[in-house]
C-alpha cells in the first residue's frame, strides 16, 4: 500500500512541535507540502524536515499539489473554516486541530462540504487517545464499571500569552470554554459512551480577559439520566496546571491523571489499574502519536475515522448552549 501524503498548513507551535517531528518519522507517511502564511517559515520548515515545497499561499498549494491525500490544518481557529472547506472542496480529506470551528454553524459548513466531496474529517482531540484514556474506555465499554452515572472532568492552565488571538472574540469565538472545556467534555462523553445531552447549566466567568470568560462552570444532565460537570480557567488561582477526568459507575469507578480504576468484586473495591510508568509528558506525546497515526491508518483506508466532524458538531451545540445558558444566567434545553 502506498504512502499516505500529507501537507501541513500551519507552523505554529503545535505544527512544528508536534506534528511535524510525529508525521516525519512515521514510515507510512511522505510530507509532500507545508504551507505557512510567512514564507520565510514555511521555507524554515521545508529545509529543517526536507520537505520537497513549501506555500504561504493555500489555494496555491491545492491547485499544485493534487496527488495529496489529506490536508493536516494546524492554523488558528478562526481561519479553520476556510481552510477546511478549501481543502475539502479540493477532494482532500482533512484533520484539524481542535475545535473544529468558532460556532456550530460554522462547523456544519465544514462537515457539509466533507458530506458533499465525499472526504473525511477528523478533529483533533488527543486525550481520546491517551493509553490510560484507551485503557478506561475499554474497561467502561465492556460494562467492567457498571452503568456510568456521573463523570467529572476540569483543566486549569494559566493562559499562554503567545497566543493573543485566544482572548479575542471574533478570532477564537470564545474564551477558556473553547481553548480547554471543550477538549474535557470531547474526553468526557467519549468515556460516558456519547450520552444524549438534555440540559446544560453554566455560569461564565471575566476576571483578567475582556470579552471572553476566563473561568467557566458547567453542569450537563443527560436523557439517560446520567450527570457531567465541567470545570476550565484560564485564571483559578493553583499552585499548579491541572487536568483531570473522573468516571463514576454502579460497580466501580475510574481517574485519569493520576490514572486509577477501581472495580467492586465480591462486595470490596479492588484496585484493578494496570501498573503504568508513564509520565504526564510521556502521556500527552503518545496522545498525538497515537492520533496522528490513527488518522495516516484511516487516510490509507485501514479504518473509519475517530473524533469525526459529526461528533465535534455535537460539542459545537453543547458550546452554544453554555454561552446562552451564561448569558441568561439560567438552563438551557439542548435540542
Amino acid at each position: 500500500m502506498q504512502k499516505a501524503r500529507i501537507a501541513v498548513v500551519g507552523l505554529g507551535t503545535v505544527g512544528q512541535t508536534v506534528h511535524l517531528p510525529i508525521l516525519s518519522k512515521i514510515p507510512e507517511v511522505e510530507i509532500v507540502a507545508v504551507c505557512d502564511l510567512e514564507a520565510s517559515k514555511a521555507e524554515f520548515v521545508a529545509k529543517k524536515y526536507e520537505i520537497p515545497r513549501y506555500y504561504s499561499d493555500l489555494q496555491e498549494m491545492l491547485k499544485s499539489e493534487e496527488e495529496l491525500d489529506g490536508v493536516d490544518i494546524c492554523t488558528s481557529t478562526f481561519s479553520h473554516l476556510d481552510a477546511a472547506v478549501s481543502a475539502l472542496d479540493a477532494k482532500k480529506h482533512v484533520l484539524v486541530e481542535k475545535p473544529l470551528a468558532r460556532t456550530y454553524e460554522e462547523a456544519l459548513k465544514i462537515v457539509n462540504a466533507a458530506k458533499k466531496n465525499q472526504r473525511k474529517v477528523m478533529v483533533g482531540m488527543n486525550n481520546r487517545f491517551r493509553p490510560d484514556a484507551m485503557i478506561l474506555k475499554s474497561m467502561i465499554q465492556g460494562g467492567e464499571l457498571g452503568k456510568i452515572f456521573y463523570a467529572k472532568a476540569g483543566w486549569l492552565r494559566k493562559l499562554k500569552t503567545a497566543s493573543p488571538w485566544l482572548t479575542r472574540k471574533e478570532q477564537s469565538g470564545g474564551g477558556v470554554v473553547l481553548d480547554l472545556g471543550i477538549v474535557m467534555f470531547d474526553l468526557a462523553f467519549w468515556l460516558m459512551g456519547f450520552p444524549e445531552s438534555k440540559e446544560v447549566i453554566a455560569a461564565n466567568y471575566s476576571h483578567n480577559t475582556k470579552g471572553v470568560e476566563d473561568s467557566s462552570i458547567v453542569f450537563i444532565k443527560m436523557r439517560n439520566g446520567s450527570t457531567l460537570t465541567i470545570e476550565s480557567s484560564w485564571s483559578l488561582e493553583s499552585e499548579t496546571d491541572f487536568f483531570y477526568c473522573d468516571c463514576f459507575g454502579t460497580d466501580g469507578g475510574g481517574s485519569l491523571n493520576p490514572f486509577r480504576i477501581l472495580k467492586r468484586m465480591h462486595g470490596n473495591l479492588v484496585n484493578v489499574t494496570p501498573v503504568s510508568h508513564e509520565t504526564p509528558q510521556t502521556l500527552y506525546w503518545k496522545s498525538y502519536d497515537n492520533e496522528l497515526k490513527h488518522w495516516v491508518g484511516a487516510l490509507r483506508g485501514l479504518h473509519p475515522v475517530l473524533s469525526t466532524g459529526d461528533e465535534a458538531l455535537h460539542r459545537m451545540k453543547i458550546v452554544d448552549a453554555i454561552y446562552q445558558s451564561a448569558k441568561k444566567g439560567k438552563s438551557v434545553v439542548v435540542k
